[in-house]
C-alpha cells in the first residue's frame, strides 16, 4: 500500500472514530479495536512523555516524530476532529428540533453497546460482579445528583475535557458519554458548531493532558485487570439509561450564565404521558424505529469485528 493510500485509511479510520465520539453510545476506542489501529494507538500515546527531551537532543525532530509515530497520529486525528466538526451541526439540529428521537437513538446505542461490552468479560467473579454494579450505581447516581447542567466556566470545561478525551480511547464507553453525564454535551456541542475558540481552547487543554496522562493508566489498566476495567465500564454506560430516557417531565427550570431557561429537575415519563404533560408529539414510531437503527448499527460494528479478527 503506497503512503498516502496507507494515510488516506487512516484518516477514514479516524473520523469513523470521531462519528463514534460524537454519538454518547458508541466508542471511537471501540472503533479503533475493530480497525486494527488500537495498540499502535495507545503505543504512540504513551511515548509522548517527558524523554522526548533527550530524543530531541540527540536525533532532532525527526527522531522525535519517528518516536511518537507522528504521520500516524497526524492522520487519525486528522480524521477525528473533520468526523467531530462535520457532525456536530447535525446533532444540533437534532437537540433543538428533535430532541425525543435523539434522545431514543442515544438510549439504542447505549444500551446495546452495554449489553455487547458484557460479553467481552471473559471470567466472571465477585470482584468483577463488583465492578459492574459499581458502575451502574456511580452513573445512576450522577444521574440523580447532577440533573442541571454544570456551567461551562474554564475550570470546569477544562478538567471536563481532560475526562472525557480518556473515555475516546476506551473501549466501549464514549467522551459524549461522559459529557452527557456531566450535562455540558450540548454546550461543548454548539462551541464546536459556532467555533467559539474561547470555549474549544481551554476543552482541548484539558483534552490533551488528560489523554497524555491516562494512556499510561489505561495500558496498565487492561493488562493487569482487563475484566474489572471493561465491567465497570459496562456499568457506567447501562447506569447512564436512566439519564438519555427520551420522554421527560421538567418539574423545575432555572436561568444559565446565558440568560437561557434550562431545566434543573426532570422526571422520566411514558411516551403517552409525555404527549399530555407538554403538548408536544412524542414521536414514538421514529423514535423506536431509530433504537432499532442503534442496534442494528452495533450490530454491524460488532460483525466487521469478528470479520477483522
Amino acid at each position: 500500500m503506497s503512503k498516502f493510500a496507507s494515510c488516506f485509511a487512516l484518516v477514514a479510520k479516524g473520523m469513523a472514530m470521531g462519528a463514534a465520539d460524537v454519538v454518547p453510545g458508541v466508542s471511537g476506542g471501540t472503533i479503533a479495536f475493530i480497525t486494527g489501529i488500537y495498540d499502535r494507538l495507545l503505543n504512540a500515546l504513551k511515548s509522548v512523555n517527558p524523554s522526548l527531551f533527550k530524543v530531541l537532543g540527540k536525533e532532532g525532530v525527526a527522531g522525535v516524530w519517528q518516536r511518537i509515530d507522528g504521520t500516524f497520529l497526524v492522520c487519525v486525528f486528522g480524521g477525528v476532529l473533520t468526523s467531530i466538526l462535520s457532525f456536530a451541526h447535525a446533532i444540533t439540529y437534532f437537540l433543538v428540533n428533535h430532541p425525543e428521537m435523539l434522545w431514543a437513538f442515544f438510549f439504542g446505542l447505549i444500551l446495546v453497546s452495554g449489553l455487547h461490552m458484557i460479553r467481552q468479560v471473559h471470567q466472571w467473579n465477585v470482584p468483577v460482579m463488583i465492578s459492574l454494579l459499581v458502575g451502574v450505581v456511580v452513573a445512576w447516581a450522577v444521574g440523580i445528583l447532577t440533573p442541571g447542567s454544570l456551567e461551562p466556566e474554564p475550570v470546569t470545561l477544562f478538567f471536563a475535557g481532560a475526562i472525557a478525551i480518556c473515555a475516546m480511547i476506551l473501549p466501549g464507553i464514549s467522551g459524549s458519554f461522559i459529557l452527557l453525564l456531566m450535562g455540558l454535551y450540548g454546550p461543548v456541542i454548539d462551541a464546536v458548531k459556532s467555533l467559539n475558540f474561547s470555549v474549544l481552547i481551554v476543552f482541548g487543554l484539558g483534552c490533551i493532558g488528560g489523554l497524555l496522562s491516562f494512556s499510561h493508566v489505561l495500558s496498565w489498566l487492561l493488562k493487569k485487570h482487563r475484566d474489572m476495567a471493561i465491567a465497570l465500564l459496562t456499568g457506567l454506560m447501562l447506569g447512564s439509561l436512566g439519564k438519555v430516557w427520551p420522554w421527560k417531565e421538567t418539574l423545575q427550570s432555572r436561568i444559565n450564565s446565558s440568560g437561557e431557561q434550562v431545566p434543573l429537575i426532570q422526571a422520566n415519563v411514558s411516551p403517552m404521558d409525555y404527549e399530555i404533560i407538554t403538548g408536544q408529539p412524542a414521536y414514538l414510531v421514529e423514535s423506536i424505529g431509530l433504537m432499532i437503527s442503534a442496534i442494528i448499527l452495533v450490530a454491524a460494528i460488532e460483525w466487521l469485528g469478528s470479520r477483522k479478527h
